[in-house]
């Protein structure tokens, strides 16, 4: 099964909710789309499912034009952010409904439900209630219900979002596993980058209804096209410097100087924004070409087992992101170094032109 969405176009009210995205979803593909809020994933996903129709373009699954198709005679199933279950039924009958909508003999229906169930450890509480279950639990029987029906998209508008880090975590590895033996397209839709990252597959970056880029996830996260994507696909955002490149150096702001080394040499001279990932810069030196940079802090935000430490200097600010838990006063001078390296280069348009070779790590 294949899905091509041909310059699909979305108005409400006068609004372009999605606009003119082209976008080819393979057999057995595990696609994410990323972007913030009301960056048109749902809508996307909607008119993906045939809940919406689309202002202008089409959407074409294996080769047949299916713009107009209802949802009911598509092959598909979704799964909320909200745990949809039929509260006065059993988690057997849940996940049974949508093979006795479809007239399965019974036999057929008790070895998929219980299969199903199994892949998802909820085999223990079939005969139970959905309220009588916790939330992980309950949505485990929705994303049963949704995968006992075999069908040809299964999309996922945000399911993990209610549940608890750890939670989270076991859902992510549970449907990486999953899909590898699913010959269905899987579309996941995302706010949280290192979610996506998580996931694999292919990511697409939306943002205000327009799709940024499409690919494989560690080329998109590697290899943004453009400042925004960069900072869509970034988590927290990319740190950005104005600065300009001469000849011999590049500079941030007139102040900060450090010499034109291999990774950049190819720059022509001119003014660009460069960007580095806060988890690149760093409170020790890695390498000859780390810039050391002397900043003052602005806020500590410790969360959990990491660091967001934000810090500024007169020319400009910055987010470092740390493994570990460190507490800084407000206003404390530290140094910091900035991997040259490492950096990605805009120009003034917003394109890359210049995505850094060595990328190890995050």
């Amino acid at each position: 099964m294949s899905l091509a969405l041909e310059r699909v176009s979305k108005v409400v009210g006068g609004q372009e909710w999605i606009k003119d995205i082209s976008l080819t979803l393979e057999p057995g593909s595990f696609n994410v789309l990323l972007g913030r809020t009301l960056a048109g994933k749902t809508t996307l996903m909607r008119l993906m499912a045939g809940l919406e129709r689309p202002t202008s373009g089409a959407v074409i699954m294996n080769g047949v034009d299916v713009t107009g198709m209802p949802v009911r005679k598509r092959n598909l199933s979704m799964v909320y952010q909200q745990f949809i279950n039929y509260p006065d039924q059993t988690v057997y009958e849940n996940i049974a409904s949508p093979l006795r909508l479809a007239r399965l003999p019974k036999d057929v229906i008790d070895q998929r439900v219980r299969e199903t169930a199994q892949m998802l450890h909820i085999e223990a509480h079939l005969e139970r209630f959905p309220l009588e279950l916790s939330g992980g639990q309950q949505q485990r029987t929705a994303m049963a219900r949704a995968l006992v029906k075999d069908a040809d998209l299964i999309l996922f508008d945000e399911p993990l979002v209610n549940l608890d880090y750890k939670l989270r975590e076991e859902f992510r590895e549970e449907l990486r596993e999953l899909f590898k033996a699913k010959h269905c397209i899987a579309v996941y839709a995302t706010t949280e980058p290192n979610e996506a990252l998580a996931l694999g597959g292919h990511t697409a970056v939306l943002h205000e209804g327009e799709l940024l880029q499409y690919g494989k996830t560690p080329d998109v996260y590697h290899r943004p096209k453009d400042i925004l994507t960069a900072q869509m696909f970034s988590e927290p955002p990319i740190n950005i410097v104005a600065g300009r490149v001469t000849e011999s150096e590049v500079t941030f702001d007139e102040s900060v100087h450090f010499k034109l080394n291999q990774d950049l040499s190819g720059l022509k001279p001119g003014n660009y924004q460069f960007g580095v990932r806060a988890s690149h810069i760093g409170l020790v030196p890695h390498a000859d070409d780390d810039l050391e940079l002397t900043v003052r802090v602005d806020l500590a935000e410790i969360s959990g087992s990491e660091t967001f430490l934000h810090v500024r200097s007169e020319q400009f600010e910055l987010i470092l992101h740390l493994s570990g838990v460190h507490e800084y006063a407000v206003d404390q001078v530290v140094k910091v170094y900035f991997p040259t390296h490492k950096i990605y280069v805009f120009d003034s348009t917003g394109a890359v032109v210049h995505v850094p070779t060595r990328l190890g790590g995050r």
